[in-house]
């Protein structure tokens, strides 16, 4: 039997890229509310706000396109919202309310930089369309990452390998969460980009542990007291 979240067990869907991407930058921002911005996260920010106005709807031919929708799962144990869900006219959509057609729903992210080469977020959009099928009762072939600094749109397909993928990542977020555990991860290239890289604690003390960064605090604390008397 499938195991289902309570709306309080849920965690955010937009995680899944930061976990993907870095599992002690997941836990510093979902689990320690741990957050600093730089030009990336700035520009970003910018264009998912422009991007998510849930007043904004429209249709172009034979596509409606929606604007920050909100979706959830308890089967994943995730909420969220989508930049943009299309929905394309297909006898072997879903119906809609209030309309006569069928239609497929198509989630499309917004990303502010250029493709990566790890699955990050392909693996965000992937839970997008997850938690869209299980909401509609429906199944979801592909989707699209569109990135600003090459202003074009990436087409993902949500195969066997991505979806299994995305599952472990969200098991492993709960298993974490549940026990409000940081790991512990080496440093990398990649974390000359992180916002939270003054802010994680492997950049400041290198390989020591949170306990041994305290007591090395209280340790100098106590000699200078010695020093005084």
């Amino acid at each position: 039997m499938t195991y289902m979240y309570n709306e309080d067990e849920y965690l955010m869907l937009s995680g899944i890229q930061h976990f993907a991407f870095c599992r002690r930058q997941w836990a510093l921002i979902h689990i320690e509310q741990q957050w600093a911005e730089n030009f990336r996260t700035a520009d970003g920010k910018i264009m998912h706000n422009n991007v998510h106005d849930s007043s904004f709807n429209e249709k172009r031919k034979n596509v409606i396109i929606t604007r920050g929708m909100a979706v959830s799962s308890s089967e994943l144990g995730i909420s969220g919202e989508c930049d943009v869900v299309e929905f394309h006219l297909s006898d072997k959509g879903v119906a809609l309310y209030g309309r006569k057609e069928r239609y497929i729903p198509v989630p499309v992210e917004y990303k502010r930089g250029e493709p990566k080469e790890d699955d990050s977020d392909a693996m965000q959009l992937a839970a997008q369309a997850m938690c869209l099928e299980h909401m509609l009762c429906c199944n979801i072939e592909y989707g699209y990452l569109y990135y600003g600094e090459i202003r074009h749109r990436v087409k993902i397909f949500f195969d066997v390998d991505l979806r299994d993928k995305t599952k472990s990542a969200i098991e492993e977020m709960h298993k974490l969460y549940s026990t409000r555990h940081t790991p512990k991860v080496k440093r990398k290239k990649a974390c000359n980009a992180c916002s939270l890289k003054d802010i994680c604690l492997p950049v400041i003390c290198g390989n020591k542990t949170a306990s041994e960064y305290i007591n090395n605090i209280f340790d100098t604390g106590d000699r200078k007291d010695e020093e005084i008397t």
